[in-house]
């Protein structure tokens, strides 16, 4: 895959549309900071990038303390979810993100990377994290272009 042709297709506002978590078995896993179906924006310039995850009942004022993150992801609070900062598309499909800011303090700075793809109007990421609880799940993201 061509870097700058994934870098210029994937420029511009995304709203999600599915967030599916699944173990290695290929069951789902329903994240307990967002649950299994948040609302979410996403931005990319040209060089930087911001996004947002809101819980869509956020009616539960158990947690609010920071929750979530495995490795390579981050945390929500509260049953939100905010950050942005810059990225690097690789040749692979890779992208790098750097986070300059983040709702959660221990956020910033963190490098995450992702894997993207675009077609048409919808965008996909796939991460490899884990739940709360350190099992290893792979997080497809399935976005829909809105400008």
């Amino acid at each position: 895959m061509n870097a700058d042709s994934l870098a210029e297709r994937m420029i511009g506002t995304w709203r999600l549309v599915s967030r599916v978590d699944r173990a290695a078995d290929g069951t789902t896993r329903t994240d307990p900071a967002l649950g299994s179906d948040p609302l979410g924006m996403l931005t990319y310039t040209r060089d930087r990038f911001a996004a947002q995850f809101m819980k869509r009942d956020r009616s539960d004022t158990a947690a609010r303390a920071a929750t979530g993150s495995g490795q390579n992801n981050t945390s929500a609070v509260g049953g939100y979810d905010a950050y942005f900062g810059t990225y690097q598309v690789n040749d692979d499909g890779l992208v790098q993100h750097r986070l300059e800011a983040a709702l959660t303090p221990s956020n910033v700075g963190l490098e995450v990377t992702r894997t993207l793809a675009v077609e048409g109007d919808q965008l996909t990421i796939v991460l490899k994290t884990a739940t709360p609880e350190g099992e290893p799940i792979t997080r497809t993201l399935t976005w829909s272009r809105i400008g």
